[in-house]
């Protein structure tokens, strides 16, 4: 917590630079931000811990309507300006109950797990890659690419639809400059009006602030052009879906080494990884099923990892739980150069905090149960042999929400490092997300069957 010193030194700082109003943006279970306005006045009292909301209203807090009141307290270490509005403030939150932080907050059970990795004298970095659609909403509702031009069927790397869309990306890449993210490179992705911006990693709940305020930025931007920005996992069946591949590392609290990296002719594996980063990644593995939930939490996030679905080519997205070199149809990828590994099934849907807290609890368990991820796949995964993956011993990933959610419930990580309450929260939430898909009746049922029968 702040003093009352320091938290009046950063009042007058953001009203010299027009700050009239402060947002405490906490997350509900999915990671959609939520808060209260608070004039600049007011911020002491917001910091303190004055803003009270009705758990019950939010999604996956864990109240019932006669409970008491959670509050949120802003990260000042964290703040925001808002590029196209100066005159507020955004700072991440935690919720609290009862005077103290409250465990069913997911960016509360990051800080848990942090501090649990500090114990043994460890500080995770995490950078997300975030590939985002830019696509016209129309009167049905359905999504289409705005841009006629935009149709190469293998568009990935497109100069002309990158600079045909050049006013909505210079919005996004001088706005996170401008923050301070070291945007280092920005691209027409797979998708036709798909593209992806790589800013640098930093440490863990920096980055994981980072992630939810780009989607609400990149929505407002889009909105001003009167288009919708869509990190949904997979909005078009015949196109690539929309990964937030989570790159992760260990580095030393005392002396910030990445504890990852080596060269790659001091490691018999040849990747550039240390031991410690073999073990942090058969942490990953083992409980991959598990964190495969939380990595891409909707219904429609498995239609994003299949091996090709409807597209004339291979998706990218991973299908089998499995670990090689700069090679993409694993989920666990080391890209070229180590230091870090890439996983692969996290999606643009994802809640980055409820997502790092049980990669990094995984990955923990690896390192103090010494754990082996074995030997690397180096070859395509997605054509090899029904026996040759039974041989090698690589499973699949879950293939539906369904799937998932019953990997989540039964893994006692997830209950160990989450707690109980937060684990029920989340498998009610994706349980009822997975059973109203089910009962509902989609079109391609009903021109595939009523013509039929």
């Amino acid at each position: 917590m702040k003093t009352a010193a320091e938290i009046d030194t950063i009042q007058q700082q953001l009203k010299e630079k027009g700050v009239q109003y402060c947002i405490g943006a906490y997350v509900d279970i999915h990671g959609i931000p939520k808060g209260k306005v608070v004039p600049i006045d007011h911020l002491p009292q917001m910091a303190a811990g004055s803003e009270r909301y009705t758990g019950y209203a939010l999604d996956g807090l864990g109240q019932a309507p006669s409970d008491d009141e959670i509050t949120s307290v802003p990260d000042l270490d964290h703040m925001i300006q808002l590029p196209w509005e100066p005159k507020v403030a955004w700072m991440p939150a935690d919720n609290h109950f009862q005077g103290k932080p409250y465990p069913l907050n997911t960016r509360v059970a990051l800080k848990t797990v942090l501090a649990q990795a500090a114990g043994m004298g460890f500080g995770m970095n995490l950078g997300i890659e975030c590939e985002i659609y830019l696509l016209k909403q129309n009167a049905d509702g359905n999504l289409s690419v705005p841009n006629p031009d935009d149709k190469l069927v293998k568009p990935c790397y497109d100069m002309r639809g990158f600079m045909d869309n050049f006013a909505w990306l210079d919005k996004m890449a001088s706005a996170i400059n401008g923050l301070g993210w070291d945007l280092y490179s920005f691209d027409h992705e797979d998708g036709n009006s798909q593209f992806e911006f790589d800013f640098n990693y930093s440490d863990a709940l920096t980055m994981c602030d980072r992630l939810i305020f780009f989607r609400y930025m990149a929505k407002h931007y889009a909105k001003e052009d009167g288009l919708l920005a869509t990190m949904m996992p997979k909005p078009f069946a015949d196109k690539t879906g929309t990964g937030a591949h989570f790159n992760m590392s260990l580095y030393d609290l005392k002396t910030g080494k990445n504890l990852f990296a080596c060269d790659p002719k001091d490691d018999p594996r040849g990747l550039g990884l240390t031991t410690l980063g073999y073990q942090f990644i058969a942490g990953i593995l083992k409980h991959g099923p598990a964190l495969c939930a939380a990595f891409a939490p909707t219904v429609n996030s498995y239609k994003r990892l299949v091996r090709r679905g409807a597209m004339s080519y291979f998706s990218w997205a991973p299908v089998f739980n499995s670990y090689g070199s700069n090679n993409r149809t694993n989920s666990v990828r080391v890209p070229m150069g180590g230091g870090r590994c890439e996983s692969r099934n996290a999606d643009g849907a994802v809640n980055p905090y409820l997502a790092a807290t049980l990669a990094l609890a995984a990955g923990l368990e690896g390192i103090r149960e010494v754990l082996d991820p074995g030997k690397p796949n180096e070859d395509n995964l997605y054509e090899i042999s029904e026996e040759a993956r039974q041989r090698r011993g690589i499973d699949f990933l879950p293939q539906t929400l369904q799937e998932a959610v019953k990997a989540f419930a039964a893994d006692s990580l997830v209950e160990k490092t989450l707690g109980k309450e937060l684990k029920d929260e989340f498998i009610i939430y994706k349980t009822e997300e997975w059973e109203t898909y089910h009962l509902n009746i989609s079109q391609w049922e009903l021109e595939r069957y009523s013509y039929m029968f």
